[in-house]
């Protein structure tokens, strides 16, 4: 006789920022839900991104262009989309499929299967932020062009998801900017600013929302590392952890990057590659920008919160290497320097690496595992994991539920691979 640990009627393995909305919408139809971590909860890639709800972000990484960035970067260790070198065939397979959508059209068809998930969490954020102690700002989200050159290139983006998917921004002018927001340095060629996008703080967020599902039942177990999967009759039996054997009727994988090392023991392919990103927080400068920000031919994020100020960037291709070189922050600085009046402090809170799980096709994997009847899906959400957070909780809830989706959900299935 196995002796069982703990027992509930759904097991999410994984604390992030997923892994909670899943939790969410699971106790609020009446399951009783545990979940796991092998560190803590919001940690990880949850904690310190630039923590904007960008349904404006709506095109996908694979864009015309983005392999041959990548392939430019395997000499270039300061790109900021980089891939290092290295003897892997599961990244080299990521990379060719990656490759194989780098057009309009896959791009195109890609975002309009993306467009109805980013509206759906959209809509649940307004819902849920009200009971969260989360630093949330509706203030949209700045996209600002240093160059000429770069204007010209984002307006035809611009015109592009305006046309394609209705996503309208107010373009501003190199005039108008420094007085839509004195944070911004004169001269720059102009800005667009996406009025229904927000931001928030991605550690509170975390950390409040678990605060609340424990007084609704949820029960959360940190640095409790899964170890094995007990498989019977095509179905997860129970788990083995460092915390005992767990089991559960139904079992939901939101762990993020480290998902696809889950990949044998789940028979099917996950094909989550992490994607490096790194952020620097610091306190507020005397004139701090009233927008968070993006700097698309730099590639950098800008976040002002409400007590500090952060910076993010970068997509490297270095497997699990959790190092945080100092070029790397310095560079998020030097980047931002050309459009901030004020774009650093001296008081540096908190220096920041996290690995975003990565799709060839830039989809999130949200659905029942192929050969596992219990089992679902809840990662891959590339860099838009907070963005999709609350979407994708409440499909995976339904699909559990044998509902109806709110969504269509096999754009999403892991059967796909």
């Amino acid at each position: 006789m196995i002796e069982v640990e703990s027992k509930a009627d759904v097991l999410v393995v994984g604390a992030g920022i997923i892994g909670i909305a899943c939790a969410h919408y699971l106790v609020r139809a009446g399951y009783k839900v545990t979940v796991i971590d092998q560190s803590t909860i919001g940690s990880g890639c949850s904690a310190s991104n630039c923590g904007h709800i960008s349904p404006s972000h709506v095109l996908p990484l694979t864009e015309p262009g983005a392999i041959s960035l990548g392939l430019k970067s395997l000499f270039d260790r300061d790109a900021a989309f980089r891939v290092k070198p290295q003897l892997s065939l599961s990244l080299l397979r990521w990379m060719v499929e990656f490759a194989r959508r780098c057009n309009q059209k896959s791009m195109l068809l890609a975002a309009s299967q993306l467009k109805p998930l980013l509206d759906s969490s959209m809509s649940e954020f307004h819902d849920l932020v009200s009971d969260l102690e989360c630093d949330w700002q509706d203030s949209g989200l700045l996209y600002v062009l240093e160059t000429e050159k770069g204007l010209k290139e984002f307006t035809k983006t611009n015109n592009m998801i305006n046309d394609q998917f209705g996503f309208s921004a107010n373009p501003i002018t190199s005039q108008e900017l420094p007085d839509f927001d004195p944070a911004f340095k004169q001269g720059l060629a102009g800005a667009f600013h996406y009025s229904g996008d927000a931001h928030l703080r991605p550690d509170l967020l975390a950390h409040s929302w678990s605060e609340l599902l424990k007084k609704e039942g949820v029960r959360f177990i940190e640095q409790c590392t899964l170890k094995t999967l007990s498989v019977s009759n095509k179905q997860i039996d129970h788990m083995h952890t460092s915390n005992g054997v767990m089991k559960a009727e139904h079992y939901v994988i939101a762990a993020g990057a480290w998902s696809s090392t889950l990949a044998n023991q789940l028979g099917c392919s996950v094909p989550v590659q992490p994607g490096k990103g790194y952020s620097v927080t610091m306190s507020r400068p005397t004139i701090c920008p009233s927008h968070s920000a993006l700097f698309p031919e730099h590639r950098i994020g800008v976040t002002p919160f409400r007590d500090s100020y952060r910076l993010g960037s970068m997509m490297e291709f270095v497997g699990f290497d959790d190092t945080i070189p100092d070029r790397r922050i310095n560079q998020l600085i030097e980047w931002a320097k050309p459009y901030l009046k004020e774009p650093s402090t001296n008081t540096i809170l908190e220096k920041w690496q996290g690995w975003r799980p990565m799709t060839w096709d830039s989809l999130p994997i949200l659905g029942r595992a192929p050969n596992l009847a219990n089992t679902f899906m809840a990662t891959g959400h590339n860099m838009l994991g907070v963005t999709m957070a609350t979407g994708s909780g409440k499909l995976i809830s339904e699909l559990i539920q044998g509902h109806t989706t709110h969504i269509d959900s096999l754009p999403f299935s892991p059967s796909r691979f």
